[in-house]
């Protein structure tokens, strides 16, 4: 931990006050030096990580308005230039210039007790959305989004659709539990014992395999360079495979498969489409996010989790509270 000063908001921006913030797969990849943007030079140290978050705007900086001063928010972790032929058709989580909060282009997370951010990344809070859940809006964009893509953005037609998803981490059981919540069947493939034990704990069937039953989608939540490959020899012809895990190598699959089978393949990069509707989702009561949430712990404990010494809590998610 370091004192640094305090952020000030430049135009168009606020200061927001951290409620909490998650600690995300990403940022171990920046502890190990294995994340790929510190090799081709999108990221250098130093840098104060942390993209999951919610707080209280507390300053407003030049051209925004002053209302926004005393609102709980979440914010977007991608940053757009706005100007760019890929911002201007909505598509601000792929601009070329883009700034990742905590991640790319030198924008300072939330690992902290204050971080600034521009008005336009910022998404009201309900009251009744707590910290917690919050902090979870973020990842919960991104398994939104997977869960539309392996739905093929259905509503309402889900019943009976069989859906197996690989990893039982954060983005995994988000995934699953908007998958649920929109009437699906879900199975949960897991690496490890109590990974799968805490999966059916939350009411899931889950296994070390996948059904022996026809699959008609498939996510892939894991860092594992096999899963890709297994996951287009599982699902059914003219099914759909999700990839929204990144391994650490590439990983193969036979494209020549995916044509003869008719499959439809996505990839999934950000929650900004899909923050709004989560936040819904949690307001409404569809989804609790909060279950998988093991424990928070101050700034003061995060290079413990880093290091593996995690706090007990048989969830897979870590919050932080820069208040402790």
């Amino acid at each position: 931990m370091a004192d640094v000063p305090e952020p000030v908001a430049g135009i168009g921006e606020v200061v927001v006050a951290v409620e909490r913030a998650g600690v995300c797969g990403t940022d171990f990849e920046f502890f190990t030096g294995e994340m790929h943007y510190l090799a081709d030079g999108q990221a250098r140290y130093p840098m104060r990580i942390g993209h999951e978050w919610c707080g209280t705007v507390v300053g407003t900086g030049e051209g925004v308005h002053p209302a926004w001063a005393g609102r709980r928010v979440a914010g977007d972790t991608m940053l757009g230039c706005g100007h760019c032929r890929r911002c201007r058709g909505g598509h601000q989580h792929v601009c070329a210039d883009r700034q990742e909060v905590g991640i790319r282009g030198g924008r300072a997370g939330a690992l902290a007790e204050r971080i600034a951010v521009p008005v336009t990344s910022l998404h009201e809070l309900p009251p009744h959305v707590d910290a917690v859940a919050g902090a979870l809006v973020e990842p919960g964009g991104n398994a939104l989004r997977a869960a539309w893509a392996a739905l093929g953005e259905q509503s309402g037609k889900n019943a009976g659709t069989c859906v197996v998803v690989y990893g039982p981490g954060t983005i995994g059981l988000l995934t699953a539990m908007f998958l649920r919540a929109a009437g699906a069947e879900v199975h949960l493939v897991g690496a490890t014992d109590a990974s799968i034990a805490f999966a059916r704990d939350l009411g899931f069937a889950a296994a070390l395999q996948p059904p022996a039953s026809p699959v008609d989608a498939v996510v892939d939540a894991t860092s594992d360079p096999a899963v890709p490959a297994a996951a287009l020899d599982l699902v059914e012809p003219s099914g759909r495979i999700v990839y929204i895990g990144l391994a650490g190598e590439s990983s193969a699959v036979d494209t020549r498969q995916l044509a003869l089978k008719d499959v439809t393949a996505v990839g999934i990069l950000s929650a900004s489409p899909g923050l709004e509707a989560v936040i819904d989702s949690y307001s409404a009561g569809d989804v609790d996010p909060r279950p998988i949430v093991a424990a928070t712990v101050g700034l003061g404990g995060v290079a413990d989790v880093f290091a593996g010494r995690r706090p007990p809590g048989a969830g897979p998610k870590i919050l932080v509270d820069p208040n402790r």
